[in-house]
């Protein structure tokens, strides 16, 4: 009996303790929604009808079926350049990243283009965190942002690591930054979350193969996205323990990989796909008000570009442009025929298919809309519609003012035009910014060449 009693005691003090112990963590479903490579494509520029892509097509896609523990992350370059304007347009990216409930961006090589003090103003005025472990200040070899972040989901501790290959910049680095070794700032950020998570995600702006290295070289991080890539992913790869995935496409795709999480088990793989926004998603009003509002800001800036000195501080000392813009109508009094051809396209009409939108002051459209913009001797914002408007002779075939000299009778003046060919469309007609550009389909539309009888005429007045 007294055996009996002493059991019974061990039994009770056994299952006392077992009720006092944490519970155990319950499996998670953990989709993970990432973009790359957005380009500051708050929605698509309107150029033509079907087109793909743009935060407004993503917005209404998340909405309409990420659950709210969706993990969401961008690899980089969500922003279009470094010009002043690039600045201000990729504070209201970040707005919309941050209503899209994002936990993470990180940088890529044109976020790195800005200068160190820009990107210090961006961390400070940021609603979304952004990352870089190896974009470092110049000074003390920091890095400007966090390397990572650390978020909960269910049980689980999930850290994102942001990197990115100084071999993906087109360019240096903006001013007062450098981009430190990849590997090295992986290492120490692991070395930070060691102990701290239960997945670790890493973020890393480079290529195929590299997104392949890493995973081989660091088995810690059982997700690796990508990327400065070609074309996003056609398949799921697995290097070692991690699982490789990339995007890109200028906004116009999706990464989805959904994960099933589970204590001391093996990570499983329930979905992997590519999403393509299409335009038969409906854009987001609320996005669309936000790209209005970005439009308004830059209308009513004055901006670098709107300074002919800015245009011209590249040019070397003491040389002058030969030629200058003179405006399609001194062009079209001589040449008939093209002039014909042209005011029955497209081209002709440019400008005015801007108005609409608003977006005839924004520089990332009115460069394919007017003459010369970006020259010194091109179009001005302050020109609103008065001249140097719609894609014009000049637009192509390069300012025109020696060749009116030497064809009103300026006999110093010996200039030819050089050969154009499809790359010379390509300039404009590229990317989101045209249908698929095929020249046997385009140049009958506006095919046209040296006038029957042109006729040297004194040029007209300007407007």
């Amino acid at each position: 009996m007294r055996c009996f009693i002493k059991s019974l005691r061990v039994a009770l003090l056994v299952l006392l303790a077992a009720g006092c112990g944490p519970a155990p963590v319950p499996p998670l479903d953990l989709p993970i929604y990432f973009t790359c490579d957005t380009r500051g494509r708050l929605e698509p520029c309107g150029c033509f009808a079907g087109q793909f892509g743009g935060l407004t097509r993503l917005k209404t896609l998340l909405d309409a079926e990420a659950p709210a523990g969706a993990l969401r992350v961008d690899v980089g370059d969500a922003v279009g350049g470094h010009e002043d304007y690039d600045v201000m347009e990729y504070r209201y990216v970040l707005r919309a990243f941050a209503a899209m409930k994002y936990d993470a961006l990180n940088l890529g090589g044109r976020e790195a283009r800005f200068s160190a003090a820009q990107l210090r103003e961006i961390r400070r005025t940021s609603p979304v965190p952004i990352l870089s472990a190896n974009l470092l200040d110049k000074k003390d070899r920091l890095p400007v942002f966090d390397a990572c972040r650390i978020v909960q989901r269910g049980g689980f501790r999930i850290g994102i690591v942001g990197v990115l290959d100084p071999r993906s910049l087109d360019e240096t680095p903006g001013e007062g930054l450098v981009v430190g070794d990849m590997e090295t700032a992986v290492e120490r950020s692991l070395a930070g979350l060691r102990g701290r998570t239960d997945l670790i995600v890493l973020l890393a702006f480079t290529d195929e193969a590299t997104l392949a290295r890493l995973a081989r070289q660091f088995y810690e991080c059982q997700v690796v996205l990508g990327g400065r890539v070609s074309q996003p992913a056609q398949e799921l790869r697995r290097e070692n323990r991690s699982l490789v995935y990339f995007v890109t496409n200028e906004s116009r795709a999706l990464g989805l990989l959904r994960l099933q999480l589970e204590p001391a088990a093996a990570l499983q793989v329930t979905t992997n796909e590519i999403r393509l926004l299409h335009d038969r998603i409906p854009q987001d009003q609320s996005f669309r008000d936000l790209m209005q509002d970005y439009r308004d800001e830059v209308r009513r800036t004055r901006l670098a570009v709107d300074d002919p000195a800015y245009l011209s501080a590249d040019t070397v000392p003491g040389v002058r442009t030969a030629a200058s813009y003179v405006g399609s109508e001194k062009c079209l009094a001589c040449h008939a025929d093209a002039a014909n051809v042209w005011a029955a396209s497209a081209h002709a009409r440019a400008f005015k298919t801007l108005l609409p939108r608003q977006a005839d002051a924004d520089p990332k459209c009115i460069g394919c809309h007017t003459i010369g913009f970006g020259n010194p001797s091109g179009y001005r914002r302050e020109f609103g519609s008065a001249r140097l408007v719609d894609v014009g002779c000049e637009s192509c075939h390069g300012p025109g003012s020696l060749h009116l000299r030497a064809r009103t009778g300026d006999s110093t003046v010996n200039f030819t035009y050089r050969s154009l060919d499809a790359g010379d469309c390509r300039k404009c007609h590229y990317g989101e910014f045209s249908r698929p550009f095929d020249w046997d389909q385009f140049w009958p539309l506006i095919r046209h060449g040296k006038d029957s009888s042109p006729t040297a005429v004194k040029p007209a007045a300007s407007p």
